[in-house]
């Protein structure tokens, strides 16, 4: 499934106060690699932009008078998202700003253009409850390098919270369950080899590089090689 990667700006905090979108951005994932499509607009709100809200994200009034309306992007965006799995950092708040967008133009709602919405603020406070989770944070937990962010910019942000959920997501779950499953053409039982297997070793160069690969696995939460690890050391040691 495509995964898209959605960020938002806004005039304010507030859908239902009449606060419109005047930037929206958007990045493609296929295979968990980021592809060269993506969607950007700045948009004219036919409103007046909040002072904090200007003070977050930098755009202005002035700035955004030659912009399209919504409207004008909008068939665009539907075809973008379109059965994907769309990904948002606090999707609730860029879910009620765009459904109120596409209300204005009889359009249906993003859960019915969608195959699937995912929140990456949920899933870091699941993963770290109690701690700040914002995209800043996150990034500076994972070592992603978001200098460039002086400002919030829709498409920068995008960007950078592909980056944050695969580094959240980056565990060995499906590698197991790979290796679980049995061979359909040997109607479950172990394979046969029909030729004798050349072991090669690691060396002492690509044991280091394995372990600092380890230890990077295990700051996005629990690294299941060094779970199994452990619990082989303690059954041979009460074994």
């Amino acid at each position: 499934m495509r995964q898209i990667f959605l960020d938002t700006e806004t005039t304010g905090l507030y859908h239902a106060q009449g606060h419109r979108v005047i930037e929206i951005a958007a990045v493609e994932v296929v295979n968990r690699r980021l592809t060269k499509q993506h969607f950007h607009y700045y948009l004219n709100p036919d409103r007046e932009i909040d002072q904090g809200a200007q003070e977050v994200h930098g755009i202005s009034l002035e700035f955004l008078q030659d912009k399209p309306h919504f409207a004008d992007i909008s068939n665009e965006l539907i075809a973008f998202i379109a059965d994907a799995e769309l990904i948002m950092h606090n999707a609730p708040f860029d879910v009620g700003f765009l459904n109120r967008e596409f209300g204005l133009i009889e359009q249906k709602p993003v859960e019915s253009i969608t195959a699937k919405i995912t929140d990456t603020l949920k899933i870091a406070k699941e993963m770290r409850p109690g701690q700040r989770n914002s995209l800043d944070a996150l990034c500076r937990h994972f070592g992603i390098d978001n200098s460039r962010r002086t400002l919030h910019g829709a498409l920068l942000d995008a960007e950078l919270l592909a980056e944050v959920y695969m580094a959240m997501t980056r565990g060995q779950d499906s590698l197991m369950m790979e290796l679980d499953k049995p061979d359909k053409n040997n109607n479950g039982t172990t394979p046969q080899i029909l030729h004798p297997l050349f072991i090669r070793h690691a060396n002492e160069a690509e044991l280091a590089a394995h372990d600092t690969y380890l230890a990077a696995l295990a700051k996005s939460g629990d690294c299941l090689w060094n779970a199994l690890e452990l619990q082989v050391t303690q059954e041979k040691l009460e074994g």
